[in-house]
């Protein structure tokens, strides 16, 4: 089946107003979202994951948020230019979004069938008895017992994994192209975790959704995600396959935020940690921003604006193709890795140390075009720095 590319987000800057200063919290992130497809994008707090998801669903507030500036195309329009009455009529019912906390997205002081009928009438234009009918059935979707009854409910009377479920029945019950789910099972227990996630992935599948999955979890990133986008300081520094970045992970920041997560065995031990902290929006370092806390840092890294590299595998050629191959006569029969930026446009850096920007060989076997990252980072040097 052919892909379907339902959403396309095309160099998006959100900049924030402090005392008549602007400072970026979004800078020249892209990406696309495929029908029946889940996106992620993952990163620690403050990195820009949310301010993503809100300037899409036009959430934030001006001032302070300065308008976004850049494309958001959904259907040939662009959202960012459209009038407000258009995006309301996009907004929840053709791009829905689940929030981080139901507690507090839900209106305490109104009953959930309520909650739910306005959003029947506004999104479906379903009233009485028939819009009834809509909501009960919604609740069933989510697994919610006896929803006749739960309708005369007050959030205050479900645990936080049951408005959660009410949350998700809220935000499919207009029938949405796309799900943004903004770290979904935070305020969870495990087990409820899980259930939430395996109902978004259900629900998704027979609606064929796309899902903008926002998290920190790395865990959650592999169970659910066949796109992963990494986030540091309001930069996209890596985005590819699930697969090609857990697998061929090249930016020295993924590797810290993947080792960073519990890693589930029995056995007691530190956890690892990135040493420093996020720096402030209003002091981003220059050159790459994750140098200062980067064990695999060199001086270039510290200036230099690093450009956004394709990483491309090369299949492994038999030796007899190899050597008819070969670029001054050296054979390509082992599979090598080439960095290559958007434009094809190689710049001209000086040969890399196996742990920093520039060409670099990775023993792979894998004949797919690799994922994108700001800095390329030797995945099989043995003396590389750890992260500890």
């Amino acid at each position: 089946m052919q892909e379907e590319q339902i959403l396309t987000v095309n160099r998006l800057n959100v900049k924030l107003e402090i005392e008549q200063k602007s400072y970026s919290v979004v800078e020249d992130v892209s990406f696309a979202l495929i029908k029946g497809k889940t996106l992620a994008i993952v990163g620690e707090s403050g990195c820009g994951k949310t301010m993503t998801a809100l300037s899409i669903m036009r959430l934030l507030s001006n001032p302070p948020v300065l308008p976004a500036i850049g494309e958001v195309l959904y259907k040939g329009q662009n959202l960012l230019t459209i009038s407000e009455k258009e995006m309301r009529k996009i907004r929840g019912g053709r791009i829905a979004m689940i929030f981080q906390d139901p507690s507090s997205a839900l209106n305490p002081v109104y009953r959930i069938g309520d909650q739910l009928l306005e959003s029947v009438a506004l999104h479906r234009g379903l009233y009485g008895d028939e819009a009834i009918s809509c909501v009960i059935e919604a609740l069933r979707e989510v697994h919610i017992a006896s929803p006749e009854e739960r309708l005369m409910d007050y959030p205050h009377q479900m645990s936080g994994g049951m408005k959660q479920r009410i949350m998700i029945a809220m935000a499919l019950i207009g029938e949405p192209d796309i799900l943004i789910a903004d770290e979904p099972t935070t305020a969870l227990d495990v087990t409820i975790q899980l259930q939430v996630l395996d109902l978004i992935r259900h629900l998704q599948q027979k609606n064929r959704m796309a899902v903008l999955l926002i998290t920190h979890d790395m865990g959650v990133v592999a169970e659910m995600a066949d796109e992963v986008v990494v986030m540091y300081a309001a930069t996209q520094v890596e985005s590819g396959t699930v697969t090609q970045i857990f697998d061929h992970m090249a930016h020295p920041y993924t590797v810290g935020l993947f080792h960073s997560r519990p890693s589930g065995v029995s056995e007691r031990g530190d956890l690892h940690a990135i040493k420093g902290s996020v720096p402030s929006i209003k002091n981003y370092p220059t050159g790459c921003r994750f140098h200062p806390r980067c064990p695999f840092v060199m001086e270039k890294c510290k200036n230099q604006a690093i450009p956004n590299f394709v990483i491309e595998r090369v299949v492994k050629l038999p030796s007899s193709l190899g050597k008819q191959s070969g670029k001054d006569g050296r054979a390509f029969d082992d599979s090598m890795a080439k960095a290559i930026d958007e434009e094809k446009d190689v710049p001209d850096l000086p040969e890399c140390d196996a742990r920093g920007t520039g060409s670099f060989t990775i023993p792979s076997t894998n004949g797919e075009l690799s994922h994108k990252a700001k800095c390329l980072l030797y995945d099989g040097q043995q003396d590389a720095p750890k992260f500890t």
